[in-house]
């Protein structure tokens, strides 16, 4: 998703502090403008010659960044080269970190199940590292599953073009900004951050693309020993997923795509959708929270309450008791939190607690949400999420979808009355990649003619991904599968029984759910 407040999914980042368990390569310093390795590339994306990955146990690694392995987990770290580019036969190579978790009472072994968590920008070894500890055992006896970090993500090459305290200041800048005095300091921001950007990668930055990480996978898929792939994406994930369906039709065994991205909007729809989703996702809280028998922490009106708040940060910006925190919250601040607890029913109650405390003079609650949401580190330094996320989106995206600043200027105006939470920070977001100076690649159509099918699962109460775009995914696949849940937050397996075992048998024994099976919250 366009990174916005709204439209990102958080990831844990945990294992950019892993660094010593790779079999090749230097992941931390590979750069796509001069990569390391001097293998040559074949300029197709047929992956029948790529040599079986290499992967070492990092089992001590892991359980060493505080891992709860409470299911006696194994764990093999390692790189596999990809090129650069796809469409020179002697490209360099970048090395892609990939991680995998193995069940000690596997039987019966299918063989792989790779995973990739959104964002763009969510690393998918993280993952893996979360899934293999929550994925039912049913499937994990049959599954290893793999994570990879795209290109430009995490320990891949990752794209660092934006300083910590542009970063600070993207999340603490006004986030309504529906008058000119409002949205120059956004818009300003963002064309540094597209010059920035820019100066540090120059046209390498047009590498980092959602096509070639699906080719990625697919040389992924042979080096695993694979001959098909089984795959279960998140949010953006979807995207990735459906991409690989399309350029790998008969290389899918079975594609599980949660919290679908709708692939028939453009980018100004999708905005739209997202402040649309999040300000229905807003007042589900705001109703489980007066539902309360002991009462709501922020009172009978949980809107008016951040409306309240807004206002009281703006005038005089909120402290944070936390020992030797020096930033203030501010509006921003207040809302990277708000939408942080979108995401995730269960986040809730932690949202109310850190408004109230916010209210009467304490940020460190709300400080908490939005660092999670933000990959802000104890050391105030940044997970590379966000360059990340501007990046791909960006090189996903066609010229001729740019937005000048008279016409983001009058979206803010309108979605700020109509979506006001987050109508315009949506509106703002539609600047970014006017000013991203870098080659295009611009996404595929994605029918997936001649796939095996596709099950695309929707929740009528994602905030952030509304219905609609599982709703078009599935019809556009040629061979789609659309199963609902009518539950909230963000993505739906494995939170509910009725899905988790329409997709276990799926990803399993290959039983295809019934197109259009709705199961209850």
């Amino acid at each position: 998703m366009r990174a916005s407040r709204g439209l990102l999914a958080a990831a844990s980042g945990l294992l950019l502090a892993l660094t010593g368990c790779t079999s090749s390569g230097d992941g931390d310093d590979a750069d796509p403008t001069a990569a390391e390795s001097s293998s040559a590339a074949a300029s197709t994306s047929a992956a029948e010659d790529v040599e079986p990955i290499e992967l070492q146990d990092c089992t001590d690694d892991i359980l060493a960044l505080g891992i709860a392995n409470q299911r006696s987990l194994s764990y093999e770290c390692g790189y596999l080269d990809v090129p650069i580019s796809y469409e020179e036969s002697d490209s360099e190579t970048l090395p892609m970190f990939v991680l995998r978790a193995r069940f000690p009472g596997q039987t019966e072994r299918i063989g792989s199940l790779l995973v990739n968590p959104g964002g763009p920008g969510g690393s998918g070894a993280d993952a893996a590292l979360s899934l293999s500890q929550t994925l039912p055992e049913d499937v994990l006896r049959r599954f290893d599953v793999v994570g990879f970090d795209p290109r430009g993500v995490g320990l891949t090459t990752p794209v660092e073009c934006f300083t910590a305290e542009q970063k600070d200041q993207f999340f603490a800048d006004e986030p309504r900004p529906t008058t000119p005095e409002q949205l120059d300091p956004v818009l300003t921001l963002m064309d540094d951050i597209a010059a920035s950007c820019a100066e540090e990668y120059g046209d390498a930055l047009g590498a980092f693309n959602t096509t070639d990480t699906a080719r990625d996978m697919d040389r992924l898929r042979a080096a695993l020993g694979d001959e098909q792939l089984t795959y279960l994406g998140y949010s953006y994930g979807t995207t990735l997923g459906s991409t690989y369906a399309e350029l790998f039709p008969e290389r899918v065994r079975a594609l599980v795509l949660d919290a679908a991205v709708d692939p028939d909007v453009d980018a100004q729809a999708n905005a739209e959708a997202g402040a649309v989703g999040l300000e229905a996702g807003f007042d589900a809280f705001a109703a489980s929270c007066t539902g309360l028998i002991s009462g709501c922490p922020i009172g009978d009106n949980p809107r008016q309450y951040v409306y309240d708040l807004l206002g009281q940060a703006a005038l005089a910006p909120i402290a944070s008791s936390t020992p030797g925190e020096t930033r203030q919250g501010t509006p921003g601040v207040v809302m990277t939190a708000v939408t942080a607890a979108m995401y995730d029913p269960a986040s809730w109650p932690q949202l109310s607690q850190a408004l109230r405390a916010a209210r009467d003079g304490d940020a460190a609650g709300l400080f908490s949400l939005a660092d999670s949401y933000s990959q802000r580190l104890d050391d105030g330094t940044y997970a590379n999420l966000f360059d990340a996320n501007f990046a791909i989106n960006c090189a996903d995206t066609a010229e001729d979808e740019s937005f000048t600043r008279e016409q983001v200027a009058q979206l803010a105006a309108d979605w700020g009355l109509r979506y006001p939470l987050f109508g315009a920070d949506s509106a703002a977001a539609l600047y970014l990649c006017t000013a991203w100076e870098a080659p295009r690649t611009p996404l595929p159509e994605r029918d997936a003619e001649g796939s095996a099918p596709i099950v695309v699962v929707g929740n009528e109460g994602d905030p952030v991904t509304p219905l609609p775009g599982a709703v078009d995914l599935a019809e556009d696949l040629t061979s789609g599968v659309l199963v609902t849940w009518q539950g909230q937050g963000h993505t739906a397996y494995p939170k509910t029984d009725c899905v988790t075992g329409a997709v276990n048998a799926y990803l399993i024994d290959l039983v295809v759910p019934q197109d259009g099976l709705v199961c209850p919250a």
